[in-house]
């Protein structure tokens, strides 16, 4: 039951995270050749879908609704969105289109890790989802590229897919499913503050290089088959990165670790600003947030308990904030600019985690 908990958490986090999230990125140097999309537009594009993120985690606090329903109801948002992206309707119908991907994704991720951890589904194989939902996002993109489709031809190919997923994982879903939960109000206790605040930090932290690597690769090499690779490799180390860090017993010294390793990931462009900067950063952001991710929710849960649920829906609306600030602050200085300012954030979480961390058994 453990296994198929977590085999199924880990196709709905795909979905979710991979396309509903983080599709946008690899095809965003696709929009802007056949679309015209600027950087600045495509920082609107991605904030629209992290609002839509935060609007979502809210909405899970108080949202009284079974796991399932809200599992089914987001992957199948999910998957309209995204087909809905090929539509040529104006640019505030892919904002709107973006913000809907990002509500739903927000329910899949807290549903599914209050679903899968109720279960004790494996932590690692669980949350290696999002990292292969990335990585094949991102394979399926350098191969649209190699054979010239367009971007709107992306969209309807990733939606397609996601679609098919949703229906296959519909029934399973409804395995056990749960009744919907009683509403519980969040302890804002120091410790969940530090953990709220750090969940943010790490928010504002990677979303910088999470949603401009491509861009940044492109700008370096103009080759589609090279430039285009690295958002799998992102993906594959986010989908590896979980299995090695999820039996660690301190997930608190874990998430220390990770946020300042993607801290020096964060400004390696600005050191090696070649494709092989890039790459390696790739690696090091790639590789390290689905760990604070895991480790966190999990530190939500064993400093919580059976209150888990609106915590880790509070770090989430956290994390988001973030998210939306990041791409904005790019749009108001440089790349450059917004990737020290991220390192420097990431650094001070880390610091104020470890401070606190001599107090916490």
């Amino acid at each position: 039951m453990r296994d198929t908990a977590a085999l199924a958490g880990l196709a709905a986090l795909a979905v979710a995270m991979g396309v509903g999230r983080f599709a946008f990125t690899p095809i965003l140097p696709m929009m802007q050749d056949d679309a015209g999309v600027s950087i600045a537009a495509g920082g609107w594009l991605a904030s629209a879908n992290y609002a839509g993120y935060l609007a979502g985690a809210l909405a899970a606090i108080r949202l009284r609704l079974s796991p399932v329903a809200a599992i089914r109801a987001g992957l199948l948002a999910i998957s309209v969105s995204t087909l809905a992206m090929s539509l040529q309707f104006g640019f505030a119908w892919w904002l709107a289109l973006r913000a809907l991907a990002g509500v739903a994704s927000a329910w899949v991720l807290v549903f599914v890790s209050a679903w899968a951890l109720e279960k004790r589904a494996q932590g690692g194989l669980l949350y290696s989802g999002v990292g292969a939902g990335i990585a094949a996002a991102g394979v399926a993109c350098v191969a649209l590229m190699a054979v010239h489709a367009s971007s709107s031809e992306t969209w309807i190919a990733l939606g397609a897919a996601s679609l098919a997923a949703t229906a296959l994982l519909w029934r399973v879903f409804d395995v056990g499913s749960n009744p919907a939960e009683r509403t519980a109000r969040v302890k804002l206790t120091p410790a969940n503050w530090l953990l709220i605040l750090c969940y943010g930090a790490f928010g504002f932290g990677y979303i910088i290089p999470a949603t401009f690597l491509p861009a940044m690769a492109r700008e370096a090499v103009s080759d589609p088959a090279r430039f285009g690779w690295a958002w799998p490799v992102f993906g594959a180390a986010a989908a590896v990165s979980t299995f090695c860090a999820g039996s660690f017993p301190n997930q608190r010294k874990v998430w220390i670790v990770a946020v300042l390793i993607m801290a020096l990931g964060v400004v390696l462009p600005l050191v090696v600003p070649a494709l092989s900067g890039i790459l390696l950063s790739a690696v090091l952001v790639g590789g390290t947030f689905m760990v604070i991710t895991m480790a966190g929710l999990r530190e939500a849960r064993r400093v919580a308990a059976e209150n888990a649920r609106p915590l880790m829906a509070a770090m989430t609306s956290a994390f988001a904030l973030g998210q939306i600030a990041g791409p904005l602050w790019v749009g108001y200085g440089s790349v450059a600019q917004a990737l020290l300012t991220a390192a420097a954030v990431l650094a001070l979480s880390a610091l104020a985690l470890f401070r606190n961390g001599a107090k916490t058994p």
